[in-house]
């Protein structure tokens, strides 16, 4: 079937399904992390289970490609995938409401069962590699499925066939996506040798020194929300900008201009509101001091 909406849905749709979700890239501070599932009829457990499906980082590369090439023309095999950008992983856990990993984890695998209900599939099982506490993930599934039953378990993906499946999925859509990946910033030094993207990598490590750069950061290829960066850029530019600070009833005081304080370009957290500096406006651009411009905020 794939990951596209498909036309029709084939006879074995109707009948009870089950479902395996697993990721890829969890852990890396390069690329995205893709969510992937593998759904199927009940009735074709046993059969699954003889297509030498297991965790994908059991496998060797080839051997993943092959499998998912496998999997991908299996009339009685459905799939889908949920490419998360780096760009959005750090925006999502540098917004002022942070989600964390946990979260968008919990949100892909929820949108994925969505997607594939939507399709006019019977999913009655889905089976999941535990995300933060197994039951509290259960019971927040079951919660919004009902009528779906849940199995949330460690090293499900070395235990459940349609978790297997779901894992060779996620990781070689991860693996391709990195290895298509187009550099969008045309610095004379960009290469593309840059490992496989974990922190510990010897490759990535070289590549992050190598790409970092004192005031715009990483390329956006990298999670600059991850901890992980902070090292790099400990000689980063510290940057002031402006904030008008607005007064209790909403509107912008001319009086409650302030700078703000963004120390190793953009990895800051609420812990470190201290470094806010507040002034009396000194360093403002003078053009918009030349010129009396405020920040509007109602039209």
């Amino acid at each position: 079937m794939g990951s596209e909406l498909a036309l029709s849905l084939p006879k074995w749709a109707s009948n009870p399904c089950i479902m395996g979700i697993d990721e890829a890239g969890r852990g890396p501070v390069l690329g995205p992390m893709v969510y992937g599932c593998l759904y199927c009829a009940r009735s074709y457990q046993n059969t699954l289970s003889t297509l030498e499906f297991a965790d994908s980082k059991t496998l060797k590369e080839q051997k993943r490609e092959e499998l998912f090439e496998d999997l991908k023309v299996n009339e009685s095999i459905g799939w889908a995938v949920d490419v998360i950008d780096p760009r959005e992983l750090s925006a999502k856990m540098l917004n002022k409401n942070k989600i964390n990993l946990n979260e968008i984890s919990h949100d892909s695998a929820i949108g994925l069962i969505t997607r594939v209900l939507n399709l006019g599939v019977l999913l009655t099982e889905v089976y999941l590699d535990t995300v933060g506490d197994p039951e509290k993930y259960r019971v927040k599934l079951s919660e919004r499925f009902s009528s779906i039953k849940f199995v949330v378990s460690k090293k499900a993906d070395s235990i459940y066939p349609v978790v297997s499946g779901a894992s060779i999925v996620a990781k070689v859509t991860r693996d391709r996506a990195l290895r298509e990946w187009e550099l969008e910033e045309s610095a004379e030094n960009m290469q593309r040798n840059f490992g496989s993207g974990y922190p510990g990598d010897p490759q990535t490590k070289a590549w992050l020194e190598n790409h970092k750069h004192s005031v715009f950061g990483f390329p956006t290829l990298v999670r600059f929300s991850w901890g992980t960066c902070n090292s790099y850029l400990k000689d980063g530019v510290e940057v002031l900008w402006e904030s008008d600070q607005m007064d209790e009833d909403g509107s912008c005081s001319s009086r409650g201009k302030r700078q703000l304080k963004l120390s190793n370009v953009g990895f800051t957290s609420s812990k470190r509101r201290s470094e806010e500096i507040e002034s009396s406006g000194k360093g403002r651009c003078k053009f918009l001091e030349a010129r009396k411009l405020e920040q509007v905020t109602h039209f």
